[in-house]
């Protein structure tokens, strides 16, 4: 009989296949194979544990790959800060690292918000072509309101 954990997750994966969102598919799957090679119990926890910052670890890495490549370097970066454009985007992304940094704590707190956050993110990339840029930012705009509602 098939548990509804794994039900849950060949839904998100036919979803992930509708949607085109090759990331979800990715993550199901990863976490299918972990369930069938009878691994869950060990590498499952761990992953729950830790995988929000193996995954900021590895976006960090791929954002500083333009660093290590040379294609940005001091000359790049001086000449960026000239324009309001970049200032803007400076502004941004201190901004949105700092709501992110609201939706670590969302998720590590309160981890059945994955689910909504999940579904929220199909349904705009499914519906709306939106770009799935994952639950972490998602969780950050719900941790800033929800506090927002519970100071008014």
């Amino acid at each position: 009989m098939m548990s509804e954990s794994v039900l849950f997750l060949l839904i998100l994966f036919f979803i992930g296949f509708i949607a085109k969102n090759q990331s979800l598919m990715i993550a199901v799957a990863v976490l299918l194979i972990i369930k069938m090679i009878g691994m869950e119990e060990k590498w499952i926890p761990a992953i729950h544990a830790k995988g929000i910052n193996w995954g900021i670890t590895i976006i960090t890495i791929a954002v500083l790959a333009p660093i290590a490549t040379g294609e940005i370097g001091f000359k790049q970066l001086t000449a960026s800060l000239q324009s309001l454009s970049a200032w803007i985007a400076l502004l941004s992304g201190i901004f949105v690292a700092l709501i992110a940094k609201g939706g670590v704590t969302l998720l590590s707190t309160d981890p059945h918000m994955t689910a909504a956050l999940v579904l929220g993110t199909i349904i705009a990339v499914s519906l709306f072509h939106g770009v799935a840029v994952g639950p972490l930012i998602g969780a950050g705009i719900a941790y800033m309101i929800m506090k927002m509602i519970e100071y008014f």
